[in-house]
């Protein structure tokens, strides 16, 4: 567990956490914790118990607003895309009036970028700093939909050059992180949109209105993943449409040459009939010379296929 006071973006460590209690003179208190640090911290500051389980729980966190009587429990998910899987991972936050408390799982990238922010826009309130937090994470979203957006134009691109029958199984899986993650950005817009119009005392007035412009990017980032979803779709037609036509293309290959070899099985099958008499079968050189027509017939067959575009 981490606690700094932090005053206009600079920060002072504390290592006492009951001095967190009383409201400094200037500034706020910034405690980013883990779960086992979560239940010392719930007497101290009245966590609700339902605010305390929820951080508690295995299974993946729903974007939420709670609004407590002496806090807010807000949780946005932070997303992070690694070519093959999607990841969410859960940001709690509980905000007081003179306090914010983070809570996480695992490493979320966003805490540690946060800081320059502070010190550059000089945070010297709890609100600022969940503000900037909610707008990295939403930031986030637009550079993991431009790698998608890469990955989707590089498996367009793999497909039309080269299909492979794993292409397929990454179409579905990619398909299926994206429909998760637009079931998440629905909610996750809802509680942004709740922090912008709804009344809430412990956020600043002027503050609170900047929270419209977060909302905008997170209705963006909905549409976007609504458009990723409609490329796959048509991604997997795509798809099927080239497997479609290399199985043409193999046919047509396999009907060309036997039709190349249809002449030649023909005057093998007669050469091969067990008559006396048959038209250069004692002649000396009666062999090359069937050979050589063969040959040329084979060839010219393959040119005349070549010709019209069939091979």
């Amino acid at each position: 567990m981490k606690i700094r006071l932090v005053q206009n973006g600079v920060f002072t460590p504390i290592e006492d956490v009951t001095q967190t209690l009383i409201p400094p003179s200037d500034g706020f208190y910034w405690i980013d914790a883990d779960n086992e640090d979560l239940l010392d911290l719930q007497p101290l500051f009245g966590i609700h118990d339902l605010a305390v389980e929820d951080c508690l729980t295995e299974e993946e966190q729903r974007p939420k607003l709670e609004v407590y009587e002496n806090h807010y429990f807000i949780v946005i998910n932070s997303i992070r895309f690694d070519d093959e899987e999607i990841f969410l991972r859960a940001l709690n936050m509980f905000l007081g009036r003179h306090y914010l408390i983070t809570v996480t799982k695992q490493k979320i990238n966003e805490l540690r970028a946060i800081k320059p922010i502070l010190w550059k826009e000089e945070v010297n309130s709890a609100d600022r700093l969940l503000y900037h937090l909610v707008d990295l994470v939403v930031d986030n979203y637009f550079l993991v939909g431009d790698r998608i957006e890469a990955r989707i134009e590089s498996l367009e691109e793999d497909i039309l050059m080269h299909t492979k029958k794993s292409h397929l199984t990454e179409i579905i899986g990619l398909r299926s992180e994206i429909l998760w993650l637009k079931k998440v950005l629905g909610p996750q817009r809802d509680v942004i949109a709740a922090l912008n119009k709804k009344e809430l005392r412990l956020f600043d007035v002027q503050l609170q209105k900047y929270f419209g412009d977060i909302y905008e990017n997170a209705v963006k980032i909905y549409e976007t993943f609504e458009t990723y979803r409609d490329l796959m779709g048509n991604l997997r037609e795509a798809y099927q449409s080239s497997v479609a036509n290399r199985a043409n293309e193999i046919m047509r290959v396999f009907t060309a040459l036997t039709t190349i070899f249809m002449p030649l099985t023909f005057i093998t099958g007669v050469y091969g009939m067990n008559f006396d008499y048959i038209p250069g079968m004692h002649d000396r050189y009666g062999s090359i010379v069937l050979l050589v027509i063969m040959a040329f017939l084979g060839l010219g067959m393959f040119y005349f296929f070549r010709k019209k575009d069939w091979l």
